[in-house]
């Protein structure tokens, strides 16, 4: 399968490759951005090589698929966005996305979520997408109401980080709410 990449207003939703390490780098060495992502801070840019390996893995194995955010304008990278447990047979995933802090509250995560959400459900023909996000992580939920999520409840000590277990947030959209969302 070749990478498809989706285009917004704003945005290029593209294929990560190496040519990125610094950018991912940039990205998950701040506190601020892996603070509600379930990982430690990076401490060296072989470590953006490795998660940039297992993008393109878990691409080619059709167990996930994320793309990297390009601002068109400026060309600059500023975040990722994808499904996480890509399961094609059970028509479901799971959706992430991560901004450099830079770039945060100015829709660009919600302008990418959408066309991921729309790739989704009329492309992957999938029928429930998830996501999962800290009780603390305010602006992740709120994105995901605002996008026509559900909250669906409370996950105790889903997400081991920082050496203790936390609880975490569960909502979805299904493609029928989606379907819904659109012809308002």
């Amino acid at each position: 399968m070749e990478f498809p990449t989706l285009e917004t207003d704003r945005l290029s939703l593209i294929e990560i490759n190496q040519t990125y390490s610094q950018n991912i780098y940039d990205i998950f060495s701040l506190e601020e951005v892996t603070r509600y992502y379930g990982m430690n801070c990076f401490k060296e840019i072989e470590q953006a090589a490795r998660m940039i390996d297992s993008f393109a893995k878990n691409f080619q194995e059709k167990r996930a698929i994320r793309w990297g955010i390009v601002v068109k304008e400026i060309n600059d990278f500023i975040g990722t966005v994808g499904f996480n447990n890509l399961q094609l047979w059970s028509k479901r995933a799971e959706i992430g996305y991560d901004i450099h802090p830079s770039f945060w509250r100015k829709g660009y995560a919600s302008e990418a979520v959408k066309a991921v959400l729309k790739y989704g459900f009329q492309e992957l023909d999938l029928f429930r997408i998830g996501a999962i996000t800290y009780p603390e992580n305010e602006a992740s939920s709120h994105l995901l109401l605002k996008i026509g999520f559900q909250k669906e409840g409370l996950l105790r000590g889903y997400i081991y980080q920082e050496h203790h277990s936390n609880d975490a947030l569960v909502y979805s959209i299904l493609k029928t709410d989606w379907e819904k969302e659109r012809n308002l």
